[in-house]
């Protein structure tokens, strides 16, 4: 892998998204916008690290949003994003990239075609991706009177990710604070500052800044549009009860009189969740994939098997919109870890957890669950898949 980080500034309040999370904390496609941002740096196989700058308010959503992922631990930003990408640029200084990229967190639809034309803009220097203005533009005063029109062959539109020589770049942010300029509002203009050459080289229309709810709306319409093969799969799953203090549910350890029994650790949840997605890709089942037969996977945490499920997809370009289970048992209640439980789900999934959903009801003492002989779980999984997806 070359040597070169990637900064990700995600620091920010998104107060124009409207109520609600952070915009980089929000879901579009079942999945937080910082998580696609992320996956789709890791795509491209360009950076040696990738550096998160989040908000101190942000940790628990940053690591839920982030499970998984190979990343370094996040740095606090500052007051303003040029304070944030600084504290970025520091934090990497014992690794000291040849070269470094700074990207929006809230551009999560960055391509491995536009990392390319980065990388290759960025052997002559530092070079940011621009976009040509179409539309007449126009200076207008305090009245709101036009007092100029812009001559709009010379102007372009910015976007991220920019890339520059590390070392000059931390350089220029360092003696821009010392001296108190702290507003500049993308790193092309501290550089101009700096004197440093910026080259340019062609963005994507694609790669838009997610700043307002229309724009979540938008993204939301093309994601479905482009991920059309809608498929559902079932999973279900019973495990007996035996000697133990806890039964392990949905990855959440609840106490109990006894345990489950089976090779893993015996989750019914997580059990039938799997068989659900791998239902809907028509991939198999547990079984196939981790063969009780096989003792690498006594006692394994279940968590991992839901991770491969959710991988799957993922591999053939998809997400998982939708995870919902039932538990059947008499004992022990489920209703006092719903949220915790969904929150769980929604960790390992990669997805918000207003996408699963958990129930739990009892069989009224009829059957191997109404004696409280053991428990099961049924599930539906709801994904989506790019048309002509083999």
């Amino acid at each position: 892998m070359s040597d070169i980080a990637a900064v990700v500034v995600a620091g920010g309040r998104g107060e124009r998204a409207g109520a609600g999370p952070p915009k980089q904390y929000r879901a579009i496609g079942g999945k937080p916008v910082i998580r696609v941002t992320i996956e789709n740096l890791r795509a491209s196989s360009a950076f040696s690290a990738i550096q998160p700058v989040i908000h101190p308010d942000d940790s628990e959503q940053f690591n839920a949003a982030t499970a998984g992922l190979d990343l370094l631990a996040p740095v606090f930003g500052g007051m303003t994003r040029q304070l944030s990408v600084l504290a970025g640029l520091e934090a990497l200084q014992a690794r000291s990239p040849h070269l470094v990229a700074i990207h929006d967190a809230a551009r999560p639809f960055v391509s491995s075609a536009l990392i390319v034309r980065a990388l290759e803009a960025a052997a002559k220097g530092a070079a940011v991706p621009v976009l040509p203005v179409t539309d007449t533009v126009k200076v207008v005063n305090g009245q709101g009177m036009v007092t100029a029109t812009l001559d709009r062959a010379t102007l372009r539109t910015i976007q991220t990710p920019q890339i520059f020589p590390y070392a000059i770049l931390l350089e220029a942010h360092r003696k821009a604070a010392a001296v108190n300029r702290i507003d500049f509002t993308d790193d092309a203009a501290l550089a101009e500052w700096a004197d440093i050459p910026v080259g340019t080289f062609e963005g994507d229309s694609a790669n838009i800044k997610m700043t307002t709810a229309q724009d979540f709306l938008r993204a939301e319409a093309d994601l479905h549009a482009a991920l059309g093969d809608i498929r559902t799969g079932s999973g279900y799953d019973v495990h007996v009860f035996g000697p133990g203090d806890h039964v392990m549910l949905g990855g959440v350890k609840i106490p109990h009189t006894q345990g489950l029994t089976g090779h893993s650790d015996a989750d019914v949840v997580l059990h039938a969740l799997v068989d659900a997605i791998l239902g809907a890709l028509a991939d198999g089942d547990i079984g196939v994939h981790f063969p009780p037969s096989d003792p690498k996977w006594r006692g394994a945490s279940s968590d991992r098997f839901l991770a491969f499920a959710v991988e799957r997809v993922r591999a053939r370009g998809g997400v998982i919109s939708h995870l919902d289970a039932t538990v059947v048992c008499e004992a022990p209640r489920v209703g006092p870890h719903r949220e915790a439980i969904r929150k769980r789900v929604a960790e390992i999934a990669g997805i918000s957890p207003d996408r699963v959903g958990i129930k739990a009801t009892t069989s009224e003492e009829l059957g191997f669950t109404g004696r409280r002989e053991g428990m099961t779980a049924s599930a539906i999984a709801t994904i989506r898949l790019p048309w002509g997806n083999p």
